[in-house]
Order: structure tokens, then C-alpha cells, then sequence
């Protein structure tokens, strides 16, 4: 199956369309880490950083969501850090996944700093990011901690 993935800035008039996909794709997982979110706290974890947030589009119609931004590691060291990515259900398994981690890995490339992110621990999205050079660092009751070195992005 043939399709272009692009990406626009998130709007306002995004968050229904942001708590639909959040319930699609969290629910399950957060129910196996034994959490339970109510609307209102879905709607917190939304606007949380909220204008580093970009709708993934394939062929122009939004099908998920992808918010990262720089953060501070320690005093000396940053990262690109992945907080959200997210895509319906219906358009998973189809390749869109690593055409964002892509993308995402040539921005990391052009402010020359690794990716980060947490995944729950039963989210089978932790394949994607192994299999795209994405190492455990850290693990605790919740998530793992994965970092993808800039010499693996830049291999």
C-alpha cells in the first residue's frame, strides 16, 4: 500500500480528535499497567506540552499524533525527547511508524543529540523502536527508558 505521511502543527480545534486517538491507542496499555484515565486526565496529558505536538497526516487526513521536543538529561547533556507517538489503530503495522521515526531521527541528526522516550512495558510499540536502533536504559515498574544514540542515528 502506497501512501505519503506528512505533518502539521496541532491546533485547538484538534483535541477531540486527540482524545479519540489517545483512548484508541492507550487504554488497553495504561489498563495493563493497571492505570485508569478518565477523560479529563487524557485531556491534562493532551494539552501537556502541547505546541510541540504535530498531527501525522497520510495523505492529508490526520491518523496520529507526534509530540516531542529538547530536554535537559543533567546539566550537560540533552536529548530529543519522543513524549507522544501515536497512531489509530486501523493505520498501524503498515510502515507509518518508521517512516516517523525517520523523520524524527533527521531532526536528531540536525541539532546533533540522541532520542528519547518511555514505553509502557506491555506496549508492543517497544519492537518498533528496537528494531530501529532504540537501547533500554533504564527500566521500573511502569516503562522502559530507551535512548537511540546519535551514532546509530547517523550510522
Amino acid at each position: 500500500m502506497k501512501f505519503t505521511v506528512g505533518f502539521r502543527k496541532v491546533q485547538n480545534d484538534d483535541i477531540d480528535f486527540l482524545l479519540s486517538l489517545r483512548r484508541k491507542t492507550m487504554t488497553q496499555h495504561l489498563l495493563m499497567a493497571n492505570i485508569r484515565m478518565t477523560d479529563e486526565q487524557h485531556l491534562e496529558r493532551i494539552k501537556e506540552h502541547f505546541y510541540d505536538s504535530h498531527i501525522i497526516l497520510v495523505d492529508r487526513k490526520p491518523i496520529g499524533l507526534l509530540k516531542m521536543g529538547v530536554v535537559a538529561l543533567d546539566n550537560t547533556h540533552k536529548s530529543l525527547h519522543i513524549r507522544q507517538l501515536q497512531i489509530m489503530p486501523k493505520y498501524q503495522r503498515k510502515g507509518i511508524g518508521s517512516k516517523v521515526i525517520s523523520v524524527v531521527k533527521k531532526r536528531a541528526l540536525q541539532l546533533r543529540l540522541p532520542i528519547t522516550l518511555n514505553v509502557l512495558l506491555k506496549n508492543p510499540a517497544r519492537g518498533l523502536y528496537l528494531r530501529h536502533g532504540f537501547q533500554v536504559e533504564k527500566k521500573n515498574r511502569l516503562e522502559f527508558q530507551l535512548r537511540c544514540p546519535l551514532e546509530v542515528i547517523a550510522a
